[in-house]
């Protein structure tokens, strides 16, 4: 991931639509991340097998995320959310973060994203798993689709993070994630 940093963050960068330069103010964040209990990432490449990769091998997506805990941010703002809410906060009680999940744009629709998804929960000790994404209506993009899909429910709706205007919904399942062989 240290080696492949900026790689993707251009893609989390095209894949939410951010202007150019967002990676730039994210690369800290990302650094202190791998440092965190748990903390796993996978990643997609344009190769024909495992063995093929290189320094130069294209990347095509990124997933990644830890083990979730009441000293992040993101756990602290998801319970102040879950106690307004009248919703459990046992759902915190162990929980693997999928902080972040990116496929290319010209490389979406190819099933990347449940890939890599499969890839990072695999084995993972959580009780389940939480995310968090914008809500866009009808929740008609690529990302709502793989999440329901794959089973996830909704555990917040609505929701505005400090210091984020935009309202995101805070999806969650059961681990393990079933293996999709297609």
């Amino acid at each position: 991931m240290r080696t492949r940093m900026y790689e993707a963050l251009s893609i989390y960068v095209q894949a939410m639509g951010y202007p150019t330069g967002v990676e730039h103010m994210r690369a800290p964040l990302w650094s202190e991340h791998i440092l965190r209990g748990g903390w796993r990432a996978v990643g997609a490449f344009e190769c024909p097998a495992p063995a093929d990769i290189g320094p130069h091998t294209p990347l095509l997506g990124i997933a990644y995320g830890y083990r979730g805990t009441p000293a992040y941010w993101w756990d602290i703002q998801v319970r102040e959310g879950l106690t307004h809410s009248g919703a459990s906060r046992r759902l915190l009680d162990n929980y693997f973060e999928l902080t972040e999940l990116h496929v290319h744009p010209e490389q979406q629709g190819r099933g990347i994203g449940r890939h890599l998804l499969q890839a990072l929960l695999d084995g993972r000790a959580e009780d389940r798993v939480l995310l968090s994404t914008p809500e866009v209506p009808d929740e008609d993009n690529r990302a709502w689709s793989l999440y329901r899909r794959l089973g996830f429910q909704d555990v917040l709706r609505h929701f505005t993070f400090r210091g984020d205007q935009r309202p995101f919904a805070v999806l969650g399942r059961e681990l393990p994630l079933p293996v999709d062989p297609a």
